[in-house]
């Protein structure tokens, strides 16, 4: 069986932490681009009229597979066997997302709601049909015993917004990662990089920090800042992540 891509996934999304663990969890947006010269355009009639489609993907930046994960709301911290679960760590590196179709223009696909990171391969894309695909009551198996963390609302002062607009215009979309990581669990350090302060908690994205209090069930992001020492931006300084050049435009710019 020779399993071929018949498209490419593009997004702000390109790391891990910036998706949620399941579509439905946040609105984002991104577009399916299929391959050229393949007669795709017919093979897409008709699909505009439905309002999901699955997608069936590849977890391309995962290269192993465990027998057993601990998903995000697994009781009691268990671990759970792969093929109970949603986890991208798979035998096979497929993935499948029930996402929103906006439109389709030509061979390109656009969507909303979506788990994919940019440059995922996609395998195929099939209709939502809700007669055939829902089973509301459908047994959930260990979900029947599931954790489910509190929701958090997610907001941000002015002086945040604008740092968190300058990082998006350089490609890096860190309010969509407040949003997915804060807005559930924000202090649980086993799954992200929390750091206690003085004001209250910092978030590492990246080479970030990004500083939020907590208040019930609220999060204010109020502030965000490089993670490099002064002496580690000077000019001949090795750059690991190639991103110093933005560190310092963000640091002359506020």
């Amino acid at each position: 069986m020779n399993l071929e891509p018949i498209g490419i996934y593009h997004s702000a999304q390109r790391f891990r932490f910036e998706t949620p663990r399941q579509s439905v969890f946040i609105h984002n947006s991104g577009v399916i681009t299929l391959q050229p010269n393949r007669n795709f355009e017919t093979a897409l009639e008709d699909l505009e009229g439905f309002d999901r489609i699955w997608v069936i993907f590849q977890f391309h930046l995962n290269d192993n597979w465990r027998p057993k994960v601990r998903p995000p709301v697994a009781p009691e911290k268990e671990r759970i066997g792969v093929f109970a679960t949603r986890s991208p760590h798979r035998p096979n590196p497929i993935g499948m997302s029930c996402v929103k179709l906006e439109k389709v223009e030509g061979l390109n696909i656009f969507v909303q709601d979506c788990d994919l990171l940019d440059e995922s391969p996609v395998f195929d894309i099939k209709p939502y049909i809700p007669a055939a695909d829902s089973f509301p009551e459908a047994r959930t198996g260990w979900l029947e015993r599931a954790v489910v963390p509190q929701s958090f609302e997610v907001s941000f002062t002015e002086n945040a917004k604008e740092k968190l607009d300058f990082l998006k215009e350089n490609g890096f979309d860190a309010e969509n990662f407040c949003i997915i990581q804060l807005g559930s669990d924000p202090v649980n350090p086993e799954r992200k990089r929390i750091y206690r302060t003085a004001n209250g908690y910092e978030i590492g994205f990246r080479t970030w920090r990004i500083a939020f209090h907590v208040s019930g069930n609220a999060v204010t992001v109020y502030d965000v800042r490089s993670n490099y020492l002064p002496e580690e931006l000077l000019d001949g300084v090795p750059d690991k992540y190639g991103d110093k050049p933005l560190h310092r435009a963000f640091k002359l710019h506020f």
